[in-house]
């Protein structure tokens, strides 16, 4: 009976002294969507045959869950579940050219987990006397204004020192691990076959704004081996952006620049440079019942006969969607890009091109918005000195109400008015205008 309570006895003395470390809330966090689409055409060609109107119900549910065991000390995570068509059939995994499956560009997941069930976050938030830690698979690829943002989940060690009005920060990233094992198939003995990526930004923060200045270096070894090319990658750019607000006026600004050499031979041949620019302005006027606005953006192209450099390794990023038909991510992602003549197509994110829009809208009552927008897009650079610049011009009409504080319905339509650059350079090619319905109801909790 004396062992049996001291026994006891330890096994309490070790809960207690533990349990510091158990979680002792739990908090969730989240979204759903279900939404409708019908598109006229699923081509930009006047003569295509086979390319028929589609329409169908698509939807994601999307989880925060956050794991505090203290105020200073959570485990974040995050899923993504049920994102696909209703009634399609399930996605089969693909397979990428070494072997590897290709992942969902948006998700730490295949698209075909995502359909049922895919984890993208896990990573430890610590915040220490010296300042933020995240530790663990988290969100990259986001700066700034949403224009050039491509939120996806990477492996990486995350710190950030908060000094108001100032935020410094930096973290290393692991985007592809090869050499797990020196003899691991398709890269054989060659251990150096990583890709990794190494951050530095700093953010002031001013009475209505913030100025921030992000610097970034990449290097890729997974194209070393013969098998794949036999040449090394490395990136290297800076963002700067600014963001303030003039009376009832927002207004946001950034330019990105990216050097490097996308193809850093290791055998016999010319590198191949890169040289890539971008930039973004937008201003937002609200006055309460009425709202307008006005987009600039330009990424740009690759230049006709440089084949020792590469002018359009950018683009407008996913995260930012400036239409419902022209370069916007969610359409490409569901439907596929629409297909010109030859290789042309309009697709999102935005790539090779001048982008012009102006937006307004009204709220006659408090829970209803109704909006416009019409926009305009050439290309940077002309393929062919036979093409023409002009994407063409899109109108968009949305009404959004709100029918609780967490439940809103938009109902648009968009109509496409489709440019000559989709001719290839044949004046007897036949484009196609197009148009779009869509509505959408989301959940937020």
């Amino acid at each position: 009976m004396k062992r049996f309570w001291l026994v006891l006895l330890a096994l309490g003395m070790l809960f207690a002294f533990s349990s510091s470390v158990f979680a002792a809330d739990v908090k969730f966090t989240g979204s759903y969507y279900a939404t409708g689409m019908y598109l006229n055409d699923t081509t930009l060609r006047k003569d295509a045959t086979g390319f028929p109107s589609t329409a169908f119900y698509y939807q994601r549910l999307r989880v925060n869950m956050e794991f505090f065991a203290t105020p200073a000390l959570k485990l974040v995570s995050r899923f993504d579940a049920l994102e696909r068509i209703w009634g399609g059939a399930r996605s089969t995994t693909t397979l990428g050219p070494t072997g590897q499956p290709v992942w969902d560009v948006d998700s730490y997941g295949t698209r075909a987990e995502n359909q049922n069930i895919a984890f993208d976050y896990a990573y430890i938030w610590y915040a220490s006397k010296i300042g933020l830690w995240q530790v663990g698979i988290s969100s990259d690829n986001v700066w700034g204004p949403a224009f050039g943002n491509n939120d996806e989940p990477e492996g990486q060690i995350h710190y950030t020192l908060v000094k108001m009005p100032i935020i410094v920060g930096g973290k290393i990233v692991k985007i592809m691990d090869n050499s797990r094992s020196a003899l691991s198939a398709p890269w054989g003995a060659q251990n150096d076959v990583d890709a990794d990526k190494y951050v530095l930004y700093g953010i002031y923060n001013f009475k209505g704004g913030s100025v921030g200045l992000l610097g970034y270096y990449a290097r890729s070894a997974a194209t070393r081996p013969a098998a794949f090319g036999n040449y090394l990658q490395t990136v290297y750019g800076v963002i700067p952006y600014v963001r303030a607000k003039v009376g009832p006026v927002a207004l946001e600004a950034e330019v990105q620049w990216q050097g490097g050499k996308a193809r850093d031979w290791e055998a016999a041949g010319a590198d191949v440079k890169i040289d890539s620019w971008s930039a973004y302005v937008d201003a937002l006027a609200d006055m309460g019942m009425f709202y307008a606005g006005g987009t600039v953006a330009w990424v740009s192209g690759d230049k006709p006969g440089s084949a020792t450099k590469m002018e359009g390794t950018q683009s407008g990023g996913r995260d930012w969607n400036p239409m419902l038909i022209m370069f916007n991510h969610d359409l490409t992602y569901w439907v596929n890009g629409l297909p010109g003549y030859s290789t042309t197509n309009i697709a999102g994110p935005m790539t090779n091109a001048w982008f012009l829009s102006a937006r307004g809208g009204v709220r006659p009552v408090a829970d209803l918005t109704i909006g416009a927008a019409v926009a305009y897009a050439w290309a940077d650079q002309k393929p062919g000195s036979a093409f023409k610049k002009d994407y063409g011009i899109e109108l968009d009409v949305t009404a959004t109400y709100r029918i609780t504080n967490n439940l809103t319905y938009m109902l648009g339509g968009a109509y496409l008015w489709t440019g000559d650059y989709f001719k290839a350079g044949v004046a007897s090619n036949k484009v196609a205008d197009n148009y779009m319905l869509i509505n959408k109801l989301t959940l937020t909790f």
